[in-house]
């Protein structure tokens, strides 16, 4: 498959998550961490739920409003994430931290991250590597301290 089809099946997978986005809903049960995220350049917001028990994230959710690659990354990351250990998630959001900001050392990111190394290309647009990243900051914050501070991609 050459570069262009490949980037061509990233954008399709990226568009399609955006267009229907998985677990776009609110997680109702009242010990689920709640994160909200609010990306100042371009005015994506997003609320992320979190069903965490026995440190295992058992569903994971999200609202808001925001661009395709911010929609597109929540939708997928809570795919990524349910039935993963806490400790294996914040693996996952420094590998994808590291795909997004080019920070990766090799390939061997992408292989590990499976779908969401769709991701790998907004590396190459500063501006969008926060929107990639939002659903994951806010994420790892609630994660850390679900104490319902907003998240911001400047921080």
């Amino acid at each position: 498959m050459s570069g262009d089809d490949l980037r061509d099946l990233y954008q399709e997978v990226i568009l399609e998550h955006a267009r229907k986005p998985r677990n776009y809903r609110v997680i109702a049960t009242p010990e689920a961490r709640h994160g909200q995220g609010f990306n100042r350049l371009c005015g994506d917001r997003l609320n992320l739920y979190l069903d965490v028990v026995d440190g295992e994230v058992r569903d994971a959710s999200f609202q808001g409003s925001g661009c395709a690659i911010s929609t597109a990354s929540a939708s997928m990351m809570t795919q990524a994430v349910k039935g993963r250990t806490v400790a294996e998630v914040e693996a996952l959001f420094r590998r994808f931290h590291a795909l997004v900001t080019g920070q990766a050392g090799n390939g061997d990111a992408d292989v590990d991250l499976g779908k969401l190394a769709v991701f790998g290309g907004v590396r190459d647009f500063p501006a969008r590597v926060k929107c990639a990243s939002l659903a994951w900051h806010t994420l790892h914050a609630a994660l850390a301290s679900p104490s319902n501070e907003v998240v911001s991609t400047e921080e």
